[in-house]
């Protein structure tokens, strides 16, 4: 069958369409930006849409022969906004919809028992109510922590456990939740596909066991083999809680807010039979975690959080600015011949960042990245999604990857962080008098005063950080 996924460079989205693929469905893919979709674990030619489904995007149309629509798109960003956004897309993709022969509408939904929702959680149920008026029949399958390589919650609570031995936490570490492993969901995703007997129908889908925050802290150490102990606070406001998150897991202070009003909120399902109608076994959470780490251990991260624009709230639209500008701009050009492989400076090129560092003054990178993260930015510890490859649109510590062009040897980065201005890292490897030359350019555009006195005042410690990140990318 004919299916589209809206989201499909998002986290569950990734995962799904290779699925699909391996179940023999014909699939098009709904993206903000072709340029940051990765479409190695994909068919040659599949059918892509570029649109962001806001009020002010061009016009498209979805195939008309498509047999089932997911909508999986969802945001974290703080603001008045955020809602709307969501129902505007939702509206969007509903009237697009009415104008095709689908049989069905999928949507990711969270779980809404509770008798007050967090902003987050309200939203995804105005979102259901919108994707019901049309003709389509809709199932609506919701779910909590969803647990996977990669995915937010696994990432924070990774953080949280792996480099706090105590921690004084907030007292919403004791709300109860029902996680479930990104497997299942992908499961419940697949195996719901035109079942007449769902349409309509709204599911709640967890895991087996409902545990508090805490209990999933403690249960990750134990995976990990940490011993870790947690002492719960009342005192903690939900600023200060959102502070607390932000300064210690990979998160903007924004996504913190928002996720801090949704973990004050019980996520338990009500029961159903689906996952026995469909023959879903499902995962303890020890056992995603311990699933999560074999994919992390063998490469085979396909989608992060932390990859999402929304996960640093950056705007998308940087990513088609992949011309640097050159008027008005700083630029501190660095350029070195290459007496060696030129294919083993490229590896080291896109190798950089991470647990690899910067090759060069790390140091120093980590204290720019606790001066980032005191000032609201992102820091240094978002890292990268896999150690061995890297796509334009990838996270990469506080940059983001708009270019990353392996054949024709040129690595463009985008600086997240928090400056007076804006900021650009390339490396391209290019051949002039039958040699090689590795050319390695920081643009900065500044804002006002302040920027040009920014650009002044690290001058010194560019001379140093660049010189010598230069020279170790040609050391053998």
């Amino acid at each position: 069958m004919h299916i589209l996924i809206t989201g499909a460079n998002g986290y569950v989205g990734q995962r799904l369409a290779p699925v699909l693929v391996e179940l023999g469905h014909r699939i098009t893919c709904c993206v903000r930006s072709r340029q940051r979709f990765n479409t190695s674990h994909l068919p040659a030619g599949v059918n892509i849409i570029e649109t962001d489904f806001s009020p002010d995007s061009p016009q498209v149309q979805f195939p008309e022969d498509i047999d089932v629509a997911y909508f999986l798109i969802h945001s974290m960003r703080e603001g008045p906004s955020f809602e709307a956004a969501e129902q505007q897309a939702a509206t969007k993709f509903q009237q697009l919809t009415e104008n095709t022969r689908c049989q069905q509408i999928i949507y990711l939904s969270g779980i809404v028992n509770a008798d007050q929702l967090s902003r987050h959680l309200s939203s995804r149920l105005a979102v259901e109510k919108i994707l019901r008026v049309g003709k389509v029949p809709i199932t609506v399958l919701r779910a909590g922590i969803v647990v996977g390589s990669g995915s937010s919650s696994f990432e924070i609570i990774r953080d949280l456990v792996e480099k706090l031995p105590i921690m004084i936490a907030p007292k919403w570490v004791n709300t109860k939740c029902q996680p479930i492993g990104i497997r299942n969901v992908i499961g419940f995703l697949t195996g719901i596909l035109l079942l007449k007997e769902t349409f309509n129908q709204d599911y709640d889908i967890g895991g087996p066991t409902v545990l508090t925050y805490k209990q999933m802290l403690l249960q990750f150490a134990e995976v990990r083999g940490l011993k870790r102990h947690i002492i719960t606070v009342p005192v903690m406001t939900p600023r200060l809680s959102s502070y607390w998150l932000y300064f210690v897991a990979s998160t903007s202070y924004p996504l913190a807010v928002n996720l801090v009003d949704s973990m004050k909120v019980d996520v338990v399902c009500r029961p159903n039979d689906l996952a026995q109608r469909l023959g879903i076994i499902l995962l303890t959470y020890k056992e995603a975690v311990s699933l999560a780490f074999q994919k992390i251990e063998q490469q085979e991260v396909i989608s992060s959080w932390k990859d999402a624009f929304s996960a640093s709230n950056a705007n998308p639209q940087i990513i088609r600015n992949i011309e640097v500008p050159v008027f008005g701009c700083f630029k501190d050009i660095k350029r070195r011949s290459i007496t060696g492989d030129d294919q083993a400076v490229l590896q080291k090129i896109w190798n950089i960042g991470g647990n690899t560092g910067w090759y060069y003054g790390n140091a120093l990178w980590k204290i720019r990245g606790l001066l980032d993260k005191a000032f609201g930015g992102v820091g240094l510890r978002r890292g990268r999604t896999s150690r061995l490859s890297i796509s334009s649109g990838d996270a990469l510590d506080f940059w983001r990857v708009l270019v990353a062009d392996k054949t024709n040897k040129r690595l463009l980065l985008f600086a997240e962080m928090k400056l007076p201005g804006e900021a650009w890292l390339e490396f391209q490897i290019v051949q002039e008098n039958n040699q090689y030359c590795l050319m390695q350019t920081a643009t900065f555009r500044p804002k006002g005063i302040w920027g040009r006195l920014y650009w002044y005042c690290v001058l010194p410690f560019h001379y140093f950080i660049f010189n010598g990140m230069i020279n170790a990318l040609l050391k053998p």
